[in-house]
């Protein structure tokens, strides 16, 4: 009942419209045994993804992102409880119609990050700076190996090529201005990224945006949306720590590295932060402008991952 979506112009026209997409929801709802619960559409997220009852998330991936549902799948099946965050129990997963995946998850408890930091105290921010390294950590202490046939790239080093030389031309289109163009070549040409690190489970966006917390506790509740998960150098997860976690908030970094158990070298998280897939120089500007007289990619660095 859903349509096939191969394009951006399909995808445009099909994933926001919910006259069509909420028949085809409510068909593979009853497919799947939970015909009559109340659904409700999250209004966030790349994907299409509904609160099915009180107990049950669907995510749905068009024929264009149908990898992604693979990859979310095999990356919740492999966590199955085993990080000191709850992440979502999968409960199925499959094909279709027309080239669409569906996960079939169950729905954690608390509120979004983004949403109760503001009435979060310093203590409390402190011991979420905390959980989240720990439960980074963790998650990086997974062997990858059962995921290697599902998550990229099978070669790191070719990825980080790719990155490196699409850099300055994908930060030109994101609208940075010349004087921050002009720094970034050298400052990636003195960047030591390892083309054969220990390779570890990526989240990819461990961010705010994908974290829950307990109102009561004041302690993670919650990490999820692993659809863009890779297998890779740990150091790339921490852009997200920086730029949408701790944000330069005085203290926070230092915190995250005492849960994460190492500190985070702010050279190589800003060379991640420039050769990211989702990388946009301006947009982390705007989110976290740098202080007065933090006019290099250097001190911009110290100023987004340094523990001061």
């Amino acid at each position: 009942m859903l349509p096939l979506v191969e394009t951006d112009e399909e995808w445009d026209a099909v994933v926001p419209d919910e006259a069509v997409m909420r028949p085809g929801v409510e068909d593979l709802c009853a497919r799947l045994g939970l015909d009559g619960l109340p659904l409700e559409r999250f209004s966030e997220g790349t994907q299409p993804v509904y609160a099915v009852g009180g107990a049950h998330v669907l995510k749905l991936y068009p024929k264009a992102a149908a990898q992604d549902g693979v990859t979310e799948a095999r990356v919740l099946d492999h966590l199955g409880g085993r990080l000191p965050v709850p992440t979502p129990e999968l409960r199925d997963a499959g094909e279709y119609e027309n080239g669409w995946r569906y996960v079939l998850m169950s729905r954690l408890r608390g509120t979004e990050l983004t949403q109760a930091w503001a009435g979060s105290s310093p203590a409390r921010r402190e011991r979420i700076a905390a959980g989240a390294g720990e439960a980074l950590a963790a998650l990086h202490a997974l062997d990858p190996r059962p995921l290697a046939d599902a998550l990229g790239p099978g070669d790191w080093g070719a990825f980080t090529d790719r990155q490196r030389a699409g850099a300055l031309a994908r930060q030109r289109e994101r609208g940075l201005p010349d004087v921050w163009l002009e720094r970034i070549p050298g400052f990636l040409d003195a960047a030591d990224l390892p083309r054969e690190p220990e390779r570890v489970l990526l989240h990819t966006e461990f961010m705010r945006q994908h974290l829950l917390v307990d109102g009561t506790t004041g302690r993670l509740s919650g990490l999820f949306d692993f659809e863009p998960a890779m297998i890779g150098d740990r150091a790339y997860d921490f852009v997200g720590v920086g730029i949408f976690v701790t944000r330069a908030e005085p203290g926070l970094m230092a915190r995250f590295a005492a849960g994460y158990g190492s500190a985070v070298d702010p050279r190589t998280a800003m060379a991640w932060t420039l050769l990211h897939v989702y990388s946009h120089l301006p947009r982390y500007l705007r989110e976290v402008p740098p202080p007065p007289g933090a006019n290099t990619l250097e001190a911009l660095a110290e100023h987004w991952f340094g523990l001061g």
